[in-house]
């Protein structure tokens, strides 16, 4: 059976501990190639979906680039404690276009 994972500064995923799901905290001071490491660890496990904050995957684009034209895990973008960048957006709205080969149906008002 496939599980979800979290990973993120902690006050930003430590709620999702509550709902079933698996966190990984990776600190501020954690360096990028340690979180690297942690989301290989991840792919290489039953994991179908990993939720990334917006602020830990700025820090490592290309890790997450690695897998993105993997069927599994889908890798999503969530906002943090610090607030919504617009990152996951971004990247679900290219998704969308890549999917569907329009921009069309994303449109701001």
């Amino acid at each position: 059976m496939y599980k979800v994972a979290v990973m993120g500064d902690w006050d930003s995923i430590y709620g999702f501990g509550a709902l079933g799901l698996d966190t990984f905290r990776i600190s501020t001071e954690e360096s990028n190639e340690q979180a690297g490491k942690t989301l290989r660890k991840l792919v290489e496990s039953d994991y179908a979906v990993i939720f990334i904050t917006e602020a830990l995957a700025a820090r490592i684009p290309q890790e997450i680039d690695r897998y993105k034209s993997r069927p599994r895990p889908a890798i999503i973008l969530i906002p943090g404690i610090s607030g919504n960048t617009g990152a996951g957006l971004a990247a679900v709205r290219k998704s969308v276009e890549q999917a569907v080969g329009s921009a069309a149906l994303l449109q701001q008002k």
